[in-house]
């Protein structure tokens, strides 16, 4: 292999496709990049073999040919390389880089020891168009609700399903639970993509990015970006029917201008950190208004107020993390928060009605 590409490109690529390569792993060459000519393009590719992506850039290529080199040091290297033409060359099993005044050989691993790249047919698979700020919004409006406990699988993930007409995103830990409509479909799909893959989807988009084209198909799907791919396995198992833990009446219904909210949110948060969160929302219809008391016990207590338009009397006791970051996630200027008591789910979303968006915390036992 012999080629030329420039400097900035070759960094880039480098550096997105090189988060997924695991040097944490039984198989040394999953630490590695692969780089493979395709007639006038380079393949810069990684995979810890449930996420693969990968790169093309632009490339004069004299001879083609494909090698693998450890992703840390080639990226390190390149991305503190002078913005000019690089020259690769594959010698042996070696790679020659050569750029201006700066040579090195980094010792690599022959391409054939890598792991075949996982491929979806486009035929016989679901596919959708989505712009890319409708999936960045929708992304991160769910997947804050996933959890981290590897025991239960099916909850590390974001659930991708049709329901009534809509493509609908849903994420649940057990203690909250997000569900964000996106786009009507007449496609029929099931999916739980796992929260890194997600992740890593969010950081390869880059500000000239316009649609994501994302395919399914029974065990896979596949997120396309500009020039790069990122392939994934789907989380197997069944998304519990979280629809029945959405109220469906509340009993305590509160419209507050939502910077209002946050900011007496995060004020009780600063005296909850000892009591694991720990704060306690009253609502008040006579005085128009909510108020949140939190107590740190070596610290002190504080109590915040806040007026809003309330219907219903109430008292709850939530986490303060989840209620900021679910504030943090919701459209507009007003947010509806309603609940029924002290141990019913908690509902917010934005007072618009025409939100696609709902977020429900459980509550504490005060």
């Amino acid at each position: 292999m012999e080629l030329s590409v420039t400097q900035d490109n070759l960094a880039k690529a480098l550096s997105a496709v090189g988060r997924v390569a695991s040097s944490k792993t039984q198989l040394p060459i999953l630490g590695n990049i692969l780089l493979r000519t395709d007639s006038n393009r380079l393949l810069v590719a990684a995979t810890n073999l449930e996420i693969a992506t990968t790169q093309y850039i632009g490339a004069k290529v004299l001879k083609p040919g494909a090698i693998t080199v450890p992703a840390r040091l080639i990226s390190e290297f390149i991305s503190n390389l002078p913005k000019e033409s690089v020259d690769l060359k594959v010698v042996g099993s070696n790679l020659h880089i050569k750029s201006g005044k700066y040579t090195s050989i980094i010792n690599g691993v022959i391409a054939d020891d890598f792991p075949e790249l996982p491929t979806i047919s486009e035929e016989s698979s679901i596919s959708y168009n989505i712009k890319t700020e409708d999936f960045k919004q929708a992304v991160s409006q769910t997947i804050i609700t996933t959890s981290n406990d590897s025991t239960r699988p099916v909850l590390t993930g974001v659930y991708w399903h049709s329901h009534e007409g809509q493509l609908i995103l849903a994420a649940t830990d057990g203690y909250r639970l997000s569900e964000r409509k996106l786009i009507d479909t007449k496609s029929e799909v099931s999916a739980i993509i796992p929260t890194q893959t997600l992740q890593e989807v969010l950081r390869s988009i880059t500000d000239d990015s316009q649609e994501i084209d994302i395919l399914f198909d029974e065990t896979q799907v596949r997120f396309r970006i500009n020039d790069t791919e990122v392939i994934s396995r789907l989380i197997d198992g069944n998304f519990p029917d979280y629809r029945q833990l959405v109220p469906k009446t509340t009993s305590t219904n509160i419209t507050i201008d939502k910077s209002d909210f946050v900011r007496i949110t995060k004020i009780a948060g600063l005296f909850a950190r000892e009591s694991g969160g720990s704060i306690t929302l009253t609502a008040d219809e006579a005085k128009k208004s909510i108020s949140i008391h939190s107590i740190a016990s070596q610290l002190g207590e504080n109590t915040s107020e806040a007026s809003a338009d309330v219907a219903g009397d109430g008292q709850v006791t939530l986490n303060s993390r989840y209620l900021n970051e679910a504030l943090s996630v919701i459209d507009g200027d007003s947010v509806l928060f309603s609940f029924s008591g002290k141990l019913a789910p908690c509902v917010l979303k934005s007072a618009d009605k025409n939100t696609n968006y709902y977020h429900i915390i459980m509550p504490l036992k005060s």
